[in-house]
């Protein structure tokens, strides 16, 4: 787990523009016709339509991609009764949360009223401007009346996440575990632990699924809840046990099948799981400290199953696997309400999800190569990219055939495509790439230290666990820059490849360079002197072994760059050639182009190479490539020249990959606008298809490409250059690259690395 501290959480939340979310405009806004549209005259037409037809809001505003996160502020996180202003922060973080995972826009709301009347008021009022209402912090009891009152008066989903998030989430945790264990719900012994809000709900969704009152026992603050004990509130009542012979966890646990804890940290102990009966389920939800620690509780006995609230360990009982979710079906029907039946949609989609084929990148995020349905995996990632398909294609069926819907769908398959490009797969990708990285940090070694850029990335890799970071350069030097950035280097090694304490390290080097290049000329001496050098002596970190991969380009050119990665790393066997991609993170989606730095001229063959490599690459990022090679004319309409070239190279590409879905040479607007395409070309290999992969005829027109597109569109998100062929991950940087271009390369690097490791451990 990342360390997060008070200066770098403050920093975050203050830096640049203050806060986590902002409003942006949706409609042209740049001619007086524009803005004539947009509010008077042109408004009143639709103001016009609404009050004919109340249900027109869905068509001509924002109200059906729009939740309200509500809160008093008073049952903030682990915080308490702060206030309301006291807890815009976290409300801010959840409007977060439901834009980048399900593309929904919020307006955080923060009322300052504890009184539950006046607060229900308050929301009922300003209720016509939402498309559905996520309660969030607020007290129980108080919640329950809030939340069940709410849902009576407003036509639009409410939900309380704290109750029913939680509750969803590890309702399909143990539905999968139970699988696991080999138990039936309406058998198993339930112990919870907690009886708070979301206990009481996540309690009552079990009994929803199969779970007999009679077999569970609840405990507070005080100890087990008892029918005889007196001012009980409604919602303890529901699970107050007739038992006279438990009062304590310890009692309650003993021959117990489940284990519910949310409560605190560190009230469960190795003796009272190993007391529990066989295959024992043990939910340790409290955070950051749960009721017992992951490594405590395998240690006390091989057969338990645990899940925790934690990111860190298997199992995570997190709620941004449901929330962005469930709202987003539940709006995409315009519901009057999330009910029941919409809630156990849910959890069904959440714990099939659990058990398909788990795709390529949730395997690299937790270091694994066979993540598969088992006791250390029956809940699904919360970087899973299916979750938006899946949940949120339940949740709307489910309000469709409870009769909640106002809108009704009949092509799922559509609805989830459209899912998939409202999300952005922009964000998705980078955070999948930061996410993967993490997991598995590497050894990787930043050529020019130095460089501001660079070290701010170094720190922030490190900050975020996707590296370890090795800085090249003077370190007096390095400690100086950093002084003045105001950048902590601790646990980042420094390295002065000048230094007299480094000269058997540089002949170590120099004896492996000269070796291997023996028949090129190279001397001993030779290679000796261009240790001196950090590209070579960087490059010869991660060729024996001293570093996992290697990132430069800030100073150096890139000829130079190229040639020593040739000399010291060599291109795979399996090619004549190394090449680069960048992907381009776009409102129309990501595009994958090469080859943008490498190859300034090249001929059939290279060309050839470029293109399996690319298509190599792309499903490295777990996408199909369909690919388009570029030219100025459309399958042979000019027969001299690069399109020739192009033309040979698809033809070969064809014949020797009857699979591969690639046709060319055709101009960029015929790749890119599938009907133009299949209405002319009929006939090729990539009619009905999307492309996301453009190989260009020369490195002139990739390089303008992918810039005119970064200068043109602000918005874009550019990831690259990344290598592809060399034998080992050496990555490159533009001049002008920012923090976040390196850091994103950073964890590009460090995949590259770990899956690098991966396959020789399974070659040998």
């Amino acid at each position: 787990m990342v360390k997060i501290t008070k200066e770098n959480a403050l920093h975050y939340h203050q830096s640049g523009r203050p806060g986590k979310i902002e409003v942006k405009p949706t409609k042209p806004y740049q001619t007086q016709t524009d803005l004539s549209l947009a509010y008077s005259p042109g408004v009143a037409f639709p103001c016009l339509e609404i009050q004919q037809n109340p249900d027109d809001v869905y068509k001509y505003t924002d109200k059906g991609n729009l939740v309200a996160v509500i809160s008093n502020g008073t049952a903030v996180l682990g915080l308490g009764d702060i206030g309301a202003m006291s807890g815009k922060p976290v409300m801010e973080g959840k409007g977060l949360l439901f834009k980048i995972y399900g593309g929904i826009d919020v307006f955080d709301i923060e009322v300052a009223e504890k009184d539950p009347e006046k607060f229900c008021e308050t929301v009922e009022k300003i209720a016509p401007t939402f498309g559905g209402i996520n309660l969030e912090d607020i007290k129980a009891p108080e919640c329950f009346y809030i939340e069940e009152r709410l849902k009576r008066t407003l036509d639009i989903p409410v939900m309380h996440d704290d109750q029913h998030g939680t509750a969803i989430i590890s309702a399909a945790g143990l539905k999968n575990a139970l699988e696991v264990a080999g138990k039936d719900i309406d058998k198993v012994k339930i112990v919870v632990n907690g009886a708070g809000a979301a206990a009481i709900s996540c309690t009552k969704l079990y009994v929803a699924l199969g779970a007999k009152v009679e077999n569970i026992i609840m405990l507070d603050s005080k100890g087990v809840i008892t029918a005889d004990r007196p001012n009980l509130t409604e919602q303890k009542k529901m699970f107050a046990t007739t038992r006279t012979d438990v009062h304590t966890l310890e009692e309650a646990i003993n021959g117990a099948d489940v284990f519910v804890g949310l409560s605190k940290g560190n009230v469960l102990s190795q003796a009272m799981i190993r007391s529990m009966a066989e295959n024992p389920i043990v939910f340790a939800l409290a955070n950051p400290v749960p009721e017992i620690s992951y490594e405590d509780a395998m240690a006390s006995r091989p057969d338990v199953l645990m899940s925790t609230g934690r990111s860190d360990y298997p199992n995570q009982i997190n709620n941004v696997i449901g929330f962005p979710y469930i709202f987003r079906g539940a709006l995409d029907v315009h519901a009057k309400a999330i009910n029941e039946e919409m809630k156990m949609a849910a959890v069904h989609a959440i714990a099939d999800l659990a058990k398909q084929p788990v795709p390529d990148i949730v395997n690299e995020v937790y270091h694994v190569n066979d993540l598969a349905f088992g006791p250390k995996y029956f809940i699904p990632k919360p970087v899973d990219p299916r979750l938006i398909t899946e949940v949120s294609a339940a949740v709307a069926k489910a309000a469709i055939e409870s009769g909640v819907a106002r809108k009704t769908i009949t092509d799922w398959d559509a609805y989830k495509k459209n899912l998939m490009v409202l999300l952005g797969q922009e964000t998705k990708l980078t955070r999948n790439l930061h996410n993967t990285a993490r997991m598995h940090p590497q050894r990787i070694v930043f050529a020019e230290g130095a460089h501001p850029s660079m070290m701010k990335a170094a720190v922030q890799a490190k900050t975020e666990g996707i590296c370890f970071p090795i800085l090249l350069g003077n370190p007096d030097r390095l400690r100086r820059v950093a002084e003045r950035l105001k950048l902590n280097l601790d646990g980042i090694e420094l390295i002065d490849m000048r230094a007299d304490q480094e000269q058997g390290r540089r002949a170590t080097y120099a004896k492996h360079l000269a070796k291997k290049r023996a028949r090129q000329g190279y001397t001993f001496e030779e290679a000796y002197d261009k240790m001196y050098e950090r590209n070579y002596f960087g490059m010869m970190m991660v060729e024996t072994g001293d570093a996992d991969a290697f990132i430069t380009g800030l100073y150096t050119k890139y000829s130079n760059t190229i040639k020593v990665a040739k000399e010291v790393i060599g291109i795979r066997k399996e090619y004549n050639t190394f090449a680069t991609m960048h992907i381009l993170n776009t409102s129309k989606g990501v595009f994958y182009l090469a080859d943008t730095l490498i190859n300034r001229h090249p001929d059939k063959s290279v060309l050839v190479d470029i293109a399996k490599l690319t298509a190599h690459t792309v499903k490295f990022f777990n996408e199909e490539p369909r690919m388009a090679m570029i030219s100025y004319s459309n399958f042979g309409t000019d027969e001299v020249g690069s399109p020739v070239c192009v033309h040979e190279a698809v033809e070969q590409l064809q014949n020797q990959y009857p699979d591969l879905i690639i046709d060319g040479e055709m101009q960029v607007n015929f790749a890119l606008n599938k009907e133009l395409r299949d209405d002319k070309y009929p006939f090729t290999r990539l009619k009905g298809k999307d492309v996301n992969t453009l190989v260009f005829p020369n490195m002139s027109s990739a390089q303008a490409s992918y810039k005119l597109l970064q200068a043109i569109d602000p918005d874009a998100e550019i990831i690259g250059p990344i290598q592809m062929g060399l034998n080992k991950p050496i990555h490159f940087t533009d001049f002008e690259s920012s923090v976040r271009d390196i850091v994103n390369i950073t964890a590009v690097a460090a995949i590259d690395a770990y899956v690098d490791k991966i396959k020789k451990q399974d070659t040998i």
